[in-house]
């Protein structure tokens, strides 16, 4: 597959959390970052001003990026410190020990305090990391802090000083950030085991905290104790919400190569995850052209061999999300649940940002097949007889039965065409009907195309359920064209696709692209039709007042209110000036209606 221009992989870089890997002319590794928003981080090595130099002479040598997306900026963090270690990128090296990393302490105290440092003193405390960056070591505090009360005062708590009272709870007891064990408060065996369990959340596993907090709120439950179980259930959330087993995995899967796959009418595309020790420790996605319509598991099965070869993959296992056959001597595992369907469902997720990427580069680079795509698909999906290049959409808006009025907008390519955009006032129906409204509007409008001889389109798509397409449709045979161009209706509630001879309705997948241009065909229609009908209604109940007056009607209030731009305006206005606009008569009688105390 040919690499994009360096702008185009950055253009088409997904705005999600993940790590990024810069790599030179020759593919060796420059440099390995994390970021919230890979797009807006990596845009910024390109878009501004390096004050440091070897951050500019490391832009220079980019020739090439990959990335990997994970759930989180945590997921992000631990996952570039795991890259770091195994890769040891070029530019990622600083120019001092491995003493200037943050590390994240429990001191060894009888009751430990648990805190940030850059020096590490073998006094027999416990130190985690090193971390690449002191925001990874104020992640992790911020989530202990919130889930456990500790002591964060330097004090000597020796039995014998608490016993004698030597000390008094502080400011941080009083806030509900510490629970007092310098005054006896809090029990040695109470406080160590929050210790146990911080020391757990560190190296990824919060399972026994989860059942610890889950024990409690159901205790405090049991108890009536409402708002302490609340408090806890909000701890739980926050827990769960700490997804860093996504990326940093079991420990026990060891020497493993993960495979997924993701295609579409044309392409396959395969990802690849190589773990380690329970850490990724390379990704990377191939596309497949398609020759003969194969299926997921053939493209599969050609991509697992074409990437095991190209990174001469001595795994012995493999984990994927169907039955591959690859040879007897590799053992094949389709997770079900767990850290290891975790592992491919990540997988799966690099595989599908990574074809967003493709079509956003094709986008931009050869925008014709992109066009060819998305009409290839909305064809297959839609089951029509031929592409819909041109598409037209029609909603009735009649708010409260008012003004009632119609859209039509128009979509050549899978894009707008604004210009072609058409409003209609309704006029042979009286009261809010909508069906004999539809039916009205989409005759009119083929109508006037076929009697000035325009192009029809290859699809007609329906804001509504099947009501109004029967009405769509009776216009359509009205004027002869039923059979000639393809119609749909969709509902709003489930994005249900009706059909006109079908009783029962079409779903699309949440995330085709065939849906999505149908949901942006609807919704423009919905806000050009809105704001025709917010017009109309605007100068209807501005107009009232003026066409109050004898011998002032409608056209006359709306030349009024266009020249004079509102009604106090008009009434503060000299006879003259109302004469230049609507002549000597009426702007008498205006003048007059505005002026009759004088």
């Amino acid at each position: 597959m040919e690499r994009p221009p360096l702008d185009i992989q950055v253009k088409t870089l997904p705005s999600s959390p993940g790590v990024y890997q810069y790599f030179d002319k020759d593919d060796k590794i420059l440099y390995v970052g994390k970021a919230k928003n890979l797009k807006k981080r990596v845009n910024s090595y390109f878009t501004k001003k390096h004050d440091s130099h070897r951050i500019g002479v490391m832009v220079k040598k980019i020739k090439n990026i990959k990335h990997i997306v994970v759930n989180s900026e945590t997921d992000a963090l631990l996952l570039e410190n795991n890259l770091i270690k195994k890769l040891k990128p070029r530019f990622n090296v600083m120019l001092r020990d491995d003493k200037t990393y943050p590390w994240l302490c429990i001191k060894k105290e009888r009751f430990p305090r648990v805190f940030p440092t850059r020096r590490v003193i073998k006094d027999g405390s416990e130190y985690y990391g090193p971390f690449t960056s002191m925001k990874t070591v104020h992640t992790l505090l911020d989530l202990i802090k919130g889930l456990y009360q500790l002591r964060t005062c330097k004090y000597d708590l020796a039995e014998e000083k608490i016993d004698a009272g030597k000390y008094k709870v502080c400011l941080e007891y009083h806030l509900g950030n510490c629970q007092g064990p310098c005054e006896g408060y809090q029990t040695e065996e109470e406080y160590h085991s929050n210790i146990d369990h911080i020391r757990q959340i560190v190296k990824g596993n919060f399972k026994d905290s989860l059942i610890k907090f889950k024990d409690q709120m159901k205790g405090h439950a049991e108890r009536m104790e409402f708002e302490d179980a609340q408090r806890i259930k909000e701890k739980i959330q926050v827990l769960e919400k700490y997804q860093s087993k996504s990326t940093v995995v079991n420990p026990k899967i060891n020497n493993v190569d993960v495979f997924s796959i993701v295609s579409d009418e044309g392409f396959g595309y395969v990802n690849f995850l190589q773990l380690s020790h329970g850490s990724i420790i390379r990704s990377h996605t191939i596309e497949l052209k398609k020759k003969l319509d194969e299926g997921d598991q053939e493209l599969l099965e050609l991509g697992i061999i074409e990437i095991r070869q190209r990174f001469n993959s001595q795994s012995k296992e493999i984990y994927v999300p169907m039955h591959v056959e690859v040879g007897e001597d590799l053992k094949v595992t389709v997770p079900k649940l767990g850290d290891k369907k975790s592992i491919v469902d990540l997988s799966t997720r690099n595989a599908k940002y990574f074809r967003q990427e493709r079509f956003k580069q094709m986008k931009i680079v050869d925008p014709d097949r992109h066009v060819k795509r998305i009409m290839a698909q909305m064809k297959e999906d839609l089951r029509l007889n031929e592409e819909p290049r041109h598409i037209e959409c029609f909603d009735n808006s009649n708010i409260q039965g008012t003004n009632p009025v119609a859209a039509c907008v128009v979509f050549k390519d899978g894009k707008p065409s604004k210009s072609e955009y058409r409003k209609f006032n309704i006029k042979t129906v009286e009261g809010p009907d909508d069906f004999a409204s539809m039916e009205e509007v989409v005759f009119r409008r083929y109508r006037r195309l076929l009697n000035e001889d325009q192009p029809l389109p290859q699809l007609i798509i329906i804001d509504g359920g099947k009501g109004q397409l029967s009405s769509a449709v009776k216009a359509l045979d009205d004027l002869g064209l039923r059979g000639k161009i393809a119609i749909v209706g969709i509902a709003k509630r489930l994005e249900e696709i009706f059909y006109p001879t079908d009783k029962y309705p079409l779903y699309l997948d949440k995330k085709s692209e065939s849906l999505k241009i149908i949901q942006h065909l609807r919704n423009e229609a919905h806000r050009f039709g809105i704001t025709f009908h917010r017009q109309k209604r605007s100068s209807a109940a501005l107009g009232t007042e003026l066409e109050n007056i004898t011998g002032i009607g409608e056209k006359t209030a709306v030349e009024l209110l266009k020249h004079f731009r509102s009604i106090s305006k008009i009434k503060s206005a000299k006879r003259e000036d109302l004469e230049q606009v609507v002549g000597v008569a009426k702007a008498s009688l205006v003048y007059k209606f505005y002026n009759k105390e004088n």
